[in-house]
């Protein structure tokens, strides 16, 4: 009996923790509440020098400028074209530039101009000619590479040169003969007579003063039929042919026998292909508009003036200059 009461009181006793449970209230944990980052002090870090990016140094530029232009015409790193690694090879290459600049290149003109002498017409008056104007290609080089390294502006080495005389004397230059040497020719061959009566025209009183450059080529100018200028033999290759203008080395040639007797420096003179019969061998100067040309510098200390004389089969060239001059005027020893 004892052992059913307990089993009672157990069972009891288990229905009312049942009820119990049923009635407590769920206590539900804590959501984590959200920080916020300005919430949290962290331990303060060592301010870092603000680094600024390495700039790497600029490459050197040569300007060139041309004297009458205030912005640069032209520009380059010299380092691009081999300054630095190869100094021999970029010379080389600043050389043929300057010459291109200088002379010109794929039709364009340079800045040379070989200009054109004063000169004397029919009634003594003086018709002028045209200033020499010269780009000094080694000097243009030497300035160039001086400033190669760190680079920096360089003003083109531009030279105008205007004939060098005292008008006063222009009056007087046919005082004294100075020199002067004859050829002959077929004057029954009309092409060619035509040919050395023009090219002599155009080179008769042409003034040259001390210091000029006379240039054949550019007082004469081109020997083409647009300026009367007829077919006549001619020495090409070694040969002779038929061509406009054949003739006119005859009167360069004259030309060149006078003037050497006296103290001039030459510029550029050329010798034919084959042997002439108007001068002694070797005593000719063959020339071709835009080709060989005969030039030379007066070094003989005084201005003269260039007389050619054309007649029936001769043609006279003479060098004439004031009667003050003639003790002065260099002969060539």
């Amino acid at each position: 009996m004892r052992t059913k009461r307990v089993t009672i009181l157990l069972i009891s006793s288990l229905i009312g923790l049942g009820g119990c449970s049923s009635q407590v209230e769920v206590v539900k944990k804590a959501e984590p509440t959200a920080v916020k980052a300005a919430d949290i002090t962290e331990p303060q870090k060592a301010e870092e020098p603000e680094r600024k990016p390495v700039e790497k140094p600029a490459a050197a530029v040569v300007y060139i400028k041309d004297p009458k232009v205030s912005n640069a015409i032209y520009a380059f790193i010299p380092k691009d074209m081999g300054y630095g690694t190869d100094n021999e090879q970029y010379k080389k290459e600043l050389e043929k530039w300057a010459r291109n600049l200088a002379v010109g290149k794929d039709g364009e003109p340079g800045y040379d101009r070989r200009g054109f002498l004063d000169r004397i017409d029919a009634n003594g008056n003086v018709i002028k000619g045209e200033p020499r104007v010269i780009l000094e290609e080694a000097e243009l080089v030497e300035k160039v590479l001086q400033v190669s390294e760190k680079g920096g502006d360089v003003v083109l080495p531009v030279y105008t040169t205007e004939n060098t005389y005292d008008p006063a004397d222009v009056a007087h230059l046919a005082e004294e003969l100075v020199a002067a040497y004859i050829t002959k020719f077929d004057s029954s061959v009309a092409g060619r007579a035509k040919n050395i009566e023009l090219s002599a025209q155009a080179i008769n009183n042409v003034i040259v003063g001390d210091g000029d450059i006379f240039s054949f080529n550019t007082m004469v100018g081109p020997s083409d039929e647009a300026h009367g200028y007829q077919p006549a033999k001619e020495i090409v290759n070694k040969k002779l042919v038929m061509g406009i203008g054949g003739g006119i080395c005859q009167t360069s040639s004259t030309l060149f026998n006078a003037v050497d007797q006296l103290g001039v420096e030459y510029v550029e003179k050329h010798n034919h292909s084959l042997s002439v019969g108007y001068v002694p061998a070797g005593r000719d100067a063959t020339v071709s508009y835009g080709g060989p040309d005969f030039r030379f510098k007066n070094t003989s200390g005084a201005p003269f003036i260039i007389k050619a004389i054309y007649g029936k089969g001769t043609l006279t060239v003479e060098i004439r200059t004031a009667s003050k001059f003639k003790g002065i005027i260099k002969k060539r020893v």
